[in-house]
């Protein structure tokens, strides 16, 4: 991670990532490797908002954690889409519901062959989403894929 030395980090190390304030509601992000994302209200644009960060860590780690398990039963460039939508309460200003939504091209599987893999599917993200398996006990989880929920 860069250190401008305006602002050292006591606790700065491995995994640390860090956000310097660049505008009105406006923030860069920055991992340890210097990579970078833009963060700010929906009225900025080219900005994540941080809820919008929040769903794409979901849907981001769902597919980092299945890949795999798809790719030795499809092929290494399977096609893939992975949606994550939310339900939010905006009194309470928060998420109590995600849902996590992988479309897949399925249709040269068997039946059998497609139950088989969307099990294993949630098996590898249930015990390898390190973001889901976080905040779980807080927010409801449902996934679906192609079609059928798990």
């Amino acid at each position: 991670m860069t250190d401008s030395g305006l602002f050292p980090g006591g606790r700065v190390g491995p995994g640390s990532v860090s956000v310097s304030h660049t505008g009105a509601r406006s923030f860069a992000g920055q991992n340890e490797r210097g990579d970078t994302v833009r963060i700010g209200s929906v009225e900025v644009p080219e900005h994540f908002t941080p809820g919008a960060l929040f769903k794409l860590a979901l849907a981001g780690c769902a597919g980092m954690s299945s890949d795999r398990v798809i790719a030795r039963r499809l092929g290494e460039n399977f096609a893939e889409m992975i949606w994550a939508h939310d339900t939010s309460d905006e009194k309470e200003d928060r998420y109590f519901a995600a849902d996590e939504e992988i479309v897949l091209y399925l249709d040269a599987l068997s039946v059998a062959e497609r139950n088989k893999l969307m099990t294993i599917i949630r098996k590898s993200i249930d015990s390898s989403c390190t973001i889901s398996r976080s905040v779980r006990d807080s927010v409801e989880f449902t996934l679906t894929v192609d079609g059928s929920e798990r």
